[in-house]
């Protein structure tokens, strides 16, 4: 079974090839440049320089949300055309399920969190168990005191990662059984958003192309400022 994982919900954009026994490519990029603009040339990259037939794959995967808006349109645009294009289903996986995916078989309580702006963030709680990856606080947009508030009920270590584990490092490391995870598995990566599609397949949540929209969780900027707008002029 081979899967085609992309991932453009936050600021890296990452894309890579897996089978059940490894990554055959992966090419990630966290540099100023849009999505639009990186995204397609990373899939091409990877199916060239692998010599990868694209009508071998079996399944695209791709993070579902939350995440930046448009970062998840245009991941949500690309899976799907890629898979009505090669009639094959999506695989959708949660953002923050993915990167959770970037620490493994840890005893400690897993806490990614992206960054929201205005002191929110996106989060959720997980902890590996016999079972897999089990999701402890369901993904939610919070505060980041309130975050703070759900990991110190544990009373156990806690590992955050995420884009905003560095916006909010002072705060995360008041507490000494807080940790932030190291750069190399603390962004985004497709290896782990296919590592978490393999196992989502097997519990039969792959869908048609035309099913897969993205979940952000909350109004757009955008639609919130259009909101206050119209608050103040009543």
């Amino acid at each position: 079974m081979k899967i085609l994982a992309i991932d453009a919900s936050g600021g890296p954009v990452s894309a890579a090839i897996a089978d059940e026994s490894k990554i055959i490519g992966e090419y990630t990029l966290n540099f100023k440049m849009t999505h639009s603009q990186t995204l397609m040339p990373a899939i091409d990259k990877i199916i060239k320089d692998v010599g990868f037939d694209i009508k071998e794959l079996d399944y695209i995967a791709c993070t579902s949300g939350p995440g930046s808006f448009t970062g998840l349109r245009i991941g949500a645009a690309t899976a799907k055309g890629l898979a009505h294009g090669l009639g094959i289903k999506i695989v959708p996986v949660p953002t923050l399920t993915a990167l959770a995916y970037n620490i493994f078989e840890t005893d400690k309580v897993i806490c990614p969190i992206m960054d929201a702006r205005r002191r929110q963030v996106y989060n959720a709680f997980y902890m590996w168990n016999e079972s897999g990856l089990e999701e402890l606080v369901p993904q939610e947009p919070r505060s980041i005191e309130e975050v703070i508030e759900i990991a110190e009920s544990f009373e156990m270590p806690v590992i955050f990662l995420g884009d905003a584990a560095e916006v909010y490092s002072d705060v995360i490391k008041d507490n000494p059984m807080f940790k932030i995870a190291p750069v190399n598995c603390n962004m985004q990566r497709a290896a782990s958003v296919a590592a978490a599609a393999f196992e989502l397949i097997k519990e039969g949540k792959a869908v048609d192309f035309g099913d897969f929209a993205p979940v952000y969780l909350r109004k757009s900027q955008a639609e919130r400022e259009l909101e206050e707008r119209e608050k103040e002029k009543k």
